[in-house]
C-alpha cells in the first residue's frame, strides 16, 4: 500500500508529484497509456508560463515537469485508471492491465477535454492554426483573419480577447441568436473587429501545414461556402474528466469536482482534486500547477494526522527505479 496515488499527468498532476515526492510521500503518478502530459502536449509554443521568457514547447514543458517529479522520487505509471473505489479508508485504483493499487490518499487530476467539432483536420492542424485557447495562442495571430466557433459566453470571451491581436474575428454560430449573456453579446456586437456568420457550421478545415480556410454549411438551406482564414478557435465547451468518480465524489453545478473553499478537499476524506477537473473558469497551465501544489500540501497534512499504525502500513512501499521522460523520448 502507498501513501499517495495521483491520477493524471498534466501540470496539476506533475506539480502535485513534485511537492509530494519532496515530502517523501513516494507518490505513484498514473499518467496515461497514450496522453502523458495532458492537453499541453498538444500545443506548440507556450509563452505565458513563468520562468521561460523565450517560450517553451508544450511537450517540452511537460517533460521537464515529469523529470522534476521523478528526480525527487515520484514513480510514473504509463497506464490508464479504469476504475476507482475512493470511499473507504484505503483507496483502490485499478488500471488498464488489471492491476489494483492501494493508497491512503488520492489526488484526482484528470483535467478536462475541449469539445471538438469531430473533423479529422482538427487533429492534423492542432497547433498549426486550430486552437482551443485564445489566451494561449492569440498572440500568434497578430494582424490575421481568424474565426471563433461557438455562441456562448466562452466564445464571446475568446472572440473579444482575440481582437487585441487579429485584424478581424468572425464568430461562426449554428443559429441566428447567441446563447451568451446579454453583457457578453453587447460587448461582442460593439466591437468593430468582430463579424458574425449566422446559421453556419464548420464542415471542413483547409490547409496542409497551416489553416488557410474553412468550409461552412448553412444550417437553414444547406448551401455551402468557403471562408478564408489564418486561424480557427473552437469554443463550444469543455468536459471535465469526472466519469470515474461519479457516485463517489460530489460534482459542482458546472460539472467539475466540488471542493471545500480554496482547498483541494473533496467530500471524501483523503481524496483531493487538482487542476482543470475542478476549475470551470481559468483552465491555464499555471493555475493548474498551483492547484496541484495545494492538493499535495492538503494530502501531506491529511497523512500527518492519520493513526501512525495505519500510516506505517504504507511506509514500506519503495517505488521501482523509474525511467525519466527525457530518457523515454530519446530511447
Amino acid at each position: 500500500m502507498r501513501q499517495l496515488i495521483i491520477i493524471g499527468s498534466g501540470p496539476a498532476g506533475f506539480t502535485a508529484g513534485i511537492y509530494a515526492a519532496r515530502a517523501e510521500l513516494k507518490p505513484l503518478i498514473i499518467a496515461s497509456s497514450v496522453e502523458t502530459g495532458g492537453e499541453l502536449t498538444k500545443t506548440t509554443e507556450v509563452e505565458n508560463f513563468p520562468g521561460f521568457p523565450d517560450g517553451i514547447q508544450g511537450p517540452d514543458l511537460m517533460i521537464k515537469m515529469q523529470d522534476q517529479a521523478e528526480k525527487f522520487g515520484a514513480e510514473v505509471l504509463y497506464d490508464d485508471a479504469v476504475e476507482v473505489d475512493l470511499t473507504g479508508e484505503v483507496k483502490r485504483v485499478t488500471v488498464g492491465n488489471g492491476t489494483t493499487y492501494e493508497a491512503l490518499t488520492v489526488i484526482y487530476a484528470t483535467g478536462s477535454a475541449y469539445r471538438h467539432l469531430g473533423l479529422p483536420e482538427e487533429q492534423t492542424l492542432s497547433g498549426h492554426g486550430v486552437s482551443w485557447c485564445a489566451t494561449c495562442d492569440g498572440f500568434f495571430f497578430r494582424q490575421k483573419n481568424i474565426a471563433v466557433v461557438g455562441g456562448g459566453d466562452s466564445a464571446m470571451e475568446e472572440a473579444t480577447f482575440l481582437t487585441r491581436f487579429a485584424d478581424k474575428v468572425t464568430v461562426i454560430h449554428r443559429k441566428d441568436t447567441l446563447r451568451a449573456s446579454k453583457i457578453m453579446q453587447d460587448r461582442a456586437n460593439a466591437d468593430p473587429k468582430i463579424e458574425f456568420a449566422w446559421n453556419k457550421e464548420v464542415i471542413g478545415i483547409q490547409g496542409e501545414s497551416a489553416v488557410t480556410g474553412v468550409t461552412l454549411r448553412d444550417t437553414v438551406d444547406g448551401t455551402e461556402s468557403e471562408l478564408a482564414l489564418d486561424g480557427l478557435f473552437i469554443a463550444i465547451g469543455n468536459d471535465p474528466r469526472t466519469h470515474l468518480v461519479h457516485g463517489q465524489i460530489d460534482i459542482a453545478p458546472e460539472g467539475t469536482i466540488a471542493v471545500e473553499g480554496r482547498s483541494s478537499r473533496t467530500n471524501l476524506p483523503g481524496v483531493f482534486a487538482a487542476g482543470d477537473v475542478l476549475d470551470p473558469t481559468y483552465r491555464q497551465a499555471i493555475t493548474a500547477a498551483g492547484s496541484g501544489t495545494v492538493a499535495a500540501l492538503d494530502a501531506e497534512k491529511y497523512l500527518a494526522d492519520l493513526d501512525p499504525e495505519l500510516l506505517a502500513r504504507a511506509d514500506g512501499n519503495t517505488p521501482s527505479e523509474p525511467v525519466t521522460a527525457s530518457e523515454r523520448v530519446s530511447a
